[in-house]
């Protein structure tokens, strides 16, 4: 074997071993949007399922209001009454564990057989290629993936995520005028998304970056007065107290 037949085998391999290394890396990337996109997704169904539980607690308690006012109409004695407010109670230790059991769905495998389409199957491909990239940092590509899939699938539920994530890559790329109209948007259009309280703590910062700070303070308040539970509340609470 002659030395330059050598240097051609070794070169070889460190082209092969190069090409491993990407190709690994390439996997992790895959593997790690894919998580993020269904820890996200896991999120949104314990918002759901927790505003669910706040709903159907606040008619319970409307109903016990009613009844207690239609009892004292009536005349029934306290003993009925006792009865009756013991199975609402019951009533609503039932919903409480509904609620619990919808709040901690089961994380699906990566790569694992596709199950039949469903509410709660999890982020569409095309979506999670689409976080990826935003993942990855690659914001420009990002953008265009997330304007073709609200384009493909507007009425999906995760329309309103990727049009929060297009403000997040305007954000980072600096273009806060851009970044201003989209969060904007999202709580607008989507108010009833769990990505509206998010969105538009993301626009009192965006408005607070453009030297707009009463602009910012007034959307911080508004965040609070609309979605006084939510964790972006809190975040606008601490913010308004800073400044």
């Amino acid at each position: 074997m002659t030395s330059t037949t050598g240097l051609h085998i070794v070169i070889g391999l460190l082209v092969v071993t190069s090409l491993s290394g990407c190709a690994a890396n390439d996997l992790m990337l895959k593997r790690q949007a894919e998580t993020e996109a269904k820890i996200e997704h896991l999120i949104q169904i314990n918002q759901k399922a927790e505003a669910r539980f706040n709903a159907l607690s606040a008619d319970l308690a409307a109903s016990r209001d009613q009844f207690s006012q239609l009892s004292k109409q009536l005349g029934l004695t306290e003993g009925t009454v006792r009865e009756i407010r013991a199975s609402q109670d019951e009533i609503k230790g039932k919903l409480s564990q509904i609620a619990q059991q919808a709040a901690t769905p089961k994380i699906e495998v990566v790569n694992a057989a596709p199950s039949a389409k469903g509410a709660d199957s999890g982020p569409p491909a095309d979506y999670v290629k689409a976080f990826g990239l935003y993942s990855a940092n690659n914001f420009k590509d990002a953008i265009v993936a997330f304007e073709t899939f609200i384009k493909s699938a507007p009425e999906s539920e995760y329309a309103a995520n990727a049009l929060y994530w297009v403000g997040e890559c305007h954000y980072s790329l600096s273009d806060l005028p851009k970044a201003k109209d989209v969060f904007f948007k999202v709580a607008g259009s989507y108010p009833n998304s769990p990505k509206a309280p998010d969105a538009l703590l993301k626009l009192g910062y965006t408005l607070l970056a453009m030297k707009e700070k009463e602009k910012a303070h007034a959307i911080f308040e508004s965040l609070i007065k609309s979605y006084p539970s939510s964790p972006a509340a809190i975040r606008a609470r601490q913010k308004l107290t800073a400044s």
